[in-house]
C-alpha cells in the first residue's frame, strides 16, 4: 500500500471523528434536554434516506439483515449511547471513556479479523488513552456512573461495528455512500419508533434546535460516516480505531475556542501523546495487516477483510 495514499486516506478519514468531537458541545448548547432517543433519531434517519434517494440502491439477499446488525452497531445503538454519555457526563469525560474503543478494536481484530496484536499496537492504546486522559480529565470532571457505564457500552459497539465491516467488506458494485445510507435508515426505522414510545416529542422545538439537529444529521452523519466508511473500506481496522482520538482532541479544542475553557501545560502534553499515538499507529497498522482479495477490493488494499459475497 503507497505511503501517500495511506497518509491522504487516513487524513481524510480523520475528518469524521473530528467533526464527531462537536458532538457534545452540540447536544449540551443546541439540542433539547434530555432527549438522547430523539437526538439519535434526527442523527440517523433523514441523512439515511437522503443517501436511499440520491444512490438509489437498496441491499439484498444477506446485506438486508447485515445491514441491520451493522447499522444498530455502528449509529443505531451507538448513537443513543452516545448522547446519554453526552447528557449526563462533561464532553471530555465522555471521549475519555470512548477512547478505549482501539484497545478493543485490537482484540476483536485478532479474534475476527486474524490480525496479529503486536506490542507496538498494546504501547499506542495506552499512550493514546494516558493522552486523552491528560488533556480532558481536569479537578471538576464528573464521572456520573450511568454516564461511564453509557459511553464504555458506545465503545463497544462500534469496535464491534467497525470489525464486522471490515470482516463483511461490501458487496460488489456498491458504493461507500450507499452503504452509509443502508445503515443510518436501518438505524433511524429503528429509533423513531423508541422515542415516540419511551421519550415522546418535546413540547417545543426552538430554532436552536432545528440548527443542532441539521448539523448533527447533514455533517455528523452523512457527510462524516461516508468519510468513516469509506476510511474503512482503505485502511486496516486498527489504523482506522486510533483515528478517534481525534474525536476528544477535537472538543477539547472546541471546549477552548467556543466556551473558554482553558488548556494547562498538561492538557498540551496530552494532547501530543494522543497524536503520537495516531500517528504512529497509521504508520504500523498497514505493515501488520494480512493481504487479502476480498471480490471488490482492489490488489494493491492490504485491508483485511473476507470475501464480501454471500
Amino acid at each position: 500500500m503507497n505511503r501517500g495514499r495511506i497518509a491522504l486516506d487516513s487524513l481524510i478519514t480523520l475528518i469524521a471523528p473530528v467533526v464527531w468531537g462537536s458532538t457534545y458541545i452540540v447536544t449540551t448548547e443546541f439540542l433539547p434536554p434530555d432527549r438522547p432517543l430523539l437526538a439519535a433519531a434526527m442523527r440517523s434517519l433523514p441523512a439515511g434516506l437522503i443517501l436511499l434517494a440520491v444512490c438509489r440502491v437498496l441491499p439484498h439477499g444477506v446485506w438486508w439483515w447485515r445491514t441491520l446488525v451493522l447499522g444498530t452497531l455502528n449509529m443505531g445503538v451507538f448513537f443513543y449511547l452516545l448522547f446519554v454519555a453526552a447528557y449526563l457526563l462533561p464532553g471530555g469525560v465522555a471521549a475519555l471513556v470512548m477512547s478505549v474503543q482501539p484497545m478493543l478494536v485490537l482484540v476483536l481484530a485478532a479474534l475476527v479479523l486474524g490480525n496479529r496484536v503486536r506490542p507496538v499496537h498494546v504501547l499506542t492504546g495506552v499512550m493514546g488513552v494516558v493522552g486523552v486522559g491528560l488533556l480532558v480529565v481536569g479537578p471538576e470532571a464528573a464521572l456520573n456512573p450511568w454516564g461511564v457505564l453509557a459511553g464504555l457500552a458506545a465503545a463497544a459497539c462500534m469496535a464491534t461495528g467497525i470489525v464486522l465491516t471490515k470482516h463483511w467488506g461490501r458487496p460488489e458494485g456498491v458504493g461507500v455512500l450507499a452503504m452509509a445510507g443502508w445503515q443510518l435508515t436501518a438505524a433511524g426505522f429503528l429509533l423513531a419508533p423508541a422515542t415516540l414510545v419511551f421519550e415522546g416529542l418535546p413540547d417545543r422545538i426552538t430554532g436552536a434546535n432545528l440548527a443542532g439537529f441539521a448539523y448533527l444529521g447533514l455533517i455528523g452523519a452523512l457527510v462524516a460516516y461516508a468519510l468513516w466508511l469509506r476510511g474503512l473500506d482503505r485502511l486496516p481496522a486498527v489504523a482506522v480505531s486510533f483515528l478517534s482520538f481525534g474525536s476528544p482532541l477535537a472538543a477539547t479544542v472546541l471546549g477552548w475556542a467556543v466556551l473558554g475553557q482553558a488548556l494547562t501545560p498538561v492538557q498540551l502534553t496530552g494532547a501530543l501523546i494522543a497524536v503520537a499515538a495516531v500517528a504512529v499507529a497509521q504508520v504500523v497498522a498497514p505493515r501488520s495487516a494480512p493481504a487479502a482479495a476480498s471480490g471488490h477490493q482492489r490488489a494493491e488494499d492490504t485491508s483485511p477483510s473476507v470475501p464480501s459475497s454471500p
